[in-house]
């Protein structure tokens, strides 16, 4: 479908799978930490400049903010929706193809 990026970091694809719902960067910190067990712990450096690189990309929104708020929500869009989408196609290969060859 041509969404080739190649294959997307760790945090990268926690970040978007923590954004199918609109979430905040403090959020987005504590959904990834959860998701990963406590494997991956984002620094706020890290997380924004993925942030601003998946804005870039067209992977995420910013949400309009809401007044009387610092907190900026983001979303993933449908083109980042396909992005994940074809990166769990590729890890389900990886998996498949594994066990696969290891008898498993």
């Amino acid at each position: 479908m041509g969404i080739n990026q190649g294959a997307l970091t760790e945090a990268v694809f926690y970040i978007l799978l923590s954004l199918t719902q609109s979430r905040h960067g403090y959020g987005i910190m504590q959904n990834v930490q959860q998701l990963s067990n406590g494997r991956i712990t984002l620094a706020a450096g890290t997380l924004y400049g993925a942030i601003n690189t998946l804005l870039d990309k067209g992977w995420i929104a910013a949400l309009p903010e809401i007044k009387d708020s610092r907190k900026k929500e983001y979303i993933i869009t449908d083109k980042g929706l396909l992005v994940l989408k074809a990166e769990i196609s590729r890890l389900e290969e990886l998996l498949t193809n594994g066990k696969n060859i290891l008898g498993e």
